[in-house]
């Protein structure tokens, strides 16, 4: 016949729950005494009792005085104040008015040292001076420029290169710049219009003559000492 793959668990169970019933009805506990109820705030946490500062600590300093405290009197100086500002009067220095200006006749009086109008700027002791990192500078400039001669030198020495001269660098430089007038004054004579491939390509020649004669140009300019080699 059919038998519940439960069984066992079941039988359990109701082993366990029989086992709370072997004294006929719940287990007697203590009764707490009638005496004893329950007063109102009796579950409110307490805080501890406050303790009482020491005599011996000493308070804070105030910056007010105290209730108690009262001023000092009957102190009296025998100084005479009259007489002493009168001297202090006739033997002082006079004092210096201090220099004001004025925008307009019915205008407001403005402090002079502080409107910008007093030349500060170039009273000051290093007015003019040249600042030590330009003058740095101008030292690394001028040994790096000392080394590049130095290695021009030895490879003029090895590979016999010929410095250009400076007149021969004008010269150059002015024949650069004739041509680039000669090569822009063709490009302006061209047609607003440019419809034909034979138009065009003259266009981009005359575009790269003036660009390159422009990056000759930058070049010298650029560098004062141009070295060739000899032939």
């Amino acid at each position: 016949r059919y038998i519940s793959t439960f069984r066992p668990s079941v039988k359990c169970e109701a082993k366990k729950n029989k086992a709370q019933c072997k004294t006929m009805g719940p287990a007697k506990v203590v009764v707490p005494s009638p005496t004893k109820f329950l007063q109102k705030h009796s579950k409110e946490p307490k805080l501890p009792a406050r303790k009482k500062e020491e005599d011996n600590k000493k308070l804070p300093a105030l910056s007010v005085p105290r209730r108690t405290d009262h001023p000092v009197m009957g102190i009296k100086s025998e100084k005479n104040f009259v007489n002493t500002n009168a001297v202090a009067a006739t033997t002082g220095l006079p004092k210096k008015p201090q220099p004001i200006y004025v925008d307009r006749r019915q205008g407001d009086k403005y402090l002079l040292e502080t409107s910008g109008l007093v030349p500060k700027y170039i009273k000051k002791k290093d007015y003019g001076v040249t600042p030590k990192y330009i003058i740095q500078r101008n030292e690394e400039v001028k040994r790096a420029q000392e080394e590049y001669e130095a290695s021009i030198l030895e490879d003029i020495k090895k590979k016999a290169m010929k410095r250009v001269s400076d007149e021969e660098r004008k010269s150059l430089l002015q024949g650069l710049k004739k041509n680039w007038e000669e090569v822009y004054r063709d490009f302006q004579c061209l047609p607003v219009e440019i419809d034909t491939i034979p138009k065009r390509l003259y266009k981009e020649k005359l575009e790269l003559q003036m660009k390159q004669l422009e990056h000759d140009i930058e070049v010298i300019e650029k560098h004062k000492v141009i070295y060739i080699a000899n032939e």
